[in-house]
């Protein structure tokens, strides 16, 4: 722990993504092998920060491999409610440094808002854990680049919460499209995610009590100070906080799409505005000539429509159709589908990862790269930013996807990066 800044950890404590927290099974600290179960002190000790709706719902699916050791949220009574709900005897910190300092954690699962994910997950590389990390990964390109090296330099295995990697659908239809199957890829067409309006002035929003318990200060994070109000914490809402559903759904969707055609470690050259505005219609060109085209008005949301030379494959949530319908047909000859619809809906249906927690527990023991590693989770949400940036500047752009800097375009390249609050810069990730 001496590597990370004592004045960045104190400030910096973590905060979960708003709603409401889910109920059901969480395997209980300390329960003792059995056959083909794993005992205590061969699971992996897993702490957890942001204890907000979804990572609620993460820890209710934690595999018998993890063992659940101390929660942490700048919001203490959230964290609080959910281990009291779960009559468990978790330690519960505000302060995320003091969990990371714990010699039982091996690994934590950052559940936070995207604007306030980038920090722990930073310092955890620095204090030896791996990382599990929801998606989107980043509020801006510069800081998931930072991530990534951060990554890197402390050998942390990293996944990111994108579970469809981890579905038997997704990988099959993926592997057919970037394969060639279908011939050369004419053009994508995606889910024209909304943006977000213009951030409104500080001050619009009178002052209100701060809750007991939420340290206000820690849970802005990044974002430039302002006086409390319930409504910034719809953070969803608002620029200083989100990417809006470009970045939100987009994440999912894109990743796919990313993956189809074989461009995890990489990215569009060209892009521009087909309509104006924040949420206007974008369109996308990758070096090969292939066009990702934001144009449709609901779904796949959580894919894409691939036109291919010898048909159209539409590849969604765990689910993919075609036309010609033959194309389908052969693809549900490589899976058992009426089984992989059961294992990836249980009782939460769209929300399942328990599957994709165990891969990320798997290549903790073995050390390899996990489906979703930080690489991938970058390159993904890369393309949304790109895509609001696009909407923001409103004309057309060249993006040198290995410098990660847009060709000749000064005004472009300052939104590449963002401000951030004193107190919470990026850290020096050595």
């Amino acid at each position: 722990m001496g590597s990370i800044s004592r004045r960045h950890l104190l400030k910096c404590a973590a905060a979960g993504a708003a709603g409401a927290m889910a109920a059901p099974y969480l395997i209980p600290s300390g329960v003792l092998a059995a056959d083909g179960k794993p005992g205590a002190n061969e699971r992996v000790g897993v702490g957890a920060i942001g204890i907000g709706k979804r990572g609620s719902l993460t820890l209710e699916q934690l595999p018998e491999g993890a063992k659940l050791v101390a929660l942490c949220d700048c919001n203490l009574p959230r964290a609080e409610a959910f281990r009291d709900k779960k009559k468990g005897s978790w330690p519960v910190y505000r302060d995320y440094r003091k969990l990371l300092e714990r010699k039982d954690i091996d690994a934590v699962i950052v559940s936070t808002g995207e604007f306030q994910r980038v920090l722990p997950c930073i310092h955890a590389c620095q204090a030896g854990k791996d990382i599990y990390a929801e998606k989107p990964l980043t509020l801006y390109i510069r800081e998931g680049r930072v991530l990534v090296d951060a990554v890197r330099r402390h050998g942390r295995v990293f996944q990111v919460g994108s579970q469809q990697r981890s579905m038997a659908m997704n990988r099959i239809a993926c592997e057919l499209v970037r394969n060639g199957g279908l011939g050369k890829v004419l053009e994508v067409r995606a889910v024209n995610y909304p943006g977000l309006k213009k951030q409104p002035p500080l001050n619009k929003f009178p002052e209100q009590p701060t809750p007991a318990g939420l340290d206000w200060d820690v849970w802005l994070n990044q974002a430039a100070l302002r006086p409390f109000n319930k409504r910034w914490m719809s953070w969803m809402d608002w620029r200083d906080f989100s990417g809006g559903q470009m970045t939100n759904w987009g994440a999912h969707g894109v990743d796919q799409i990313q993956w189809a055609l074989g461009m995890d470690d990489t990215g569009p050259v060209e892009m521009w505005p087909v309509t104006p505005g924040p949420r206007g219609k974008v369109e996308m060109r990758y070096a090969n000539g292939v066009l990702l085209r934001f144009v449709l008005e609901h779904n796949p949301e959580g894919g894409g429509v691939f036109v291919c030379e010898k048909g159209k494959l539409e590849i969604n949530r765990n689910k993919f159709t075609s036309n010609p319908k033959e194309i389908a047909v052969e693809l549900f000859k490589k899976v058992d589908q009426p089984e992989e619809e059961k294992k990836w809906s249980d009782k939460i249906a769209l929300w399942q990862v328990r599957w994709h927690v165990q891969n990320w527990l798997d290549c903790i023991r073995t050390r390899k790269r996990p489906v979703a590693d930080v690489e991938i989770g970058h390159r993904s949400i890369t393309v949304c930013h790109l895509a609001n940036i696009t909407r923001q500047i409103g004309r057309r752009l060249k993006w040198d996807p290995a410098k990660e800097q847009f060709v000749g375009d000064e005004e472009a390249n300052r939104l590449v990066d963002r401000p951030r609050r004193e107190g919470y810069e990026l850290p020096d990730p050595a």
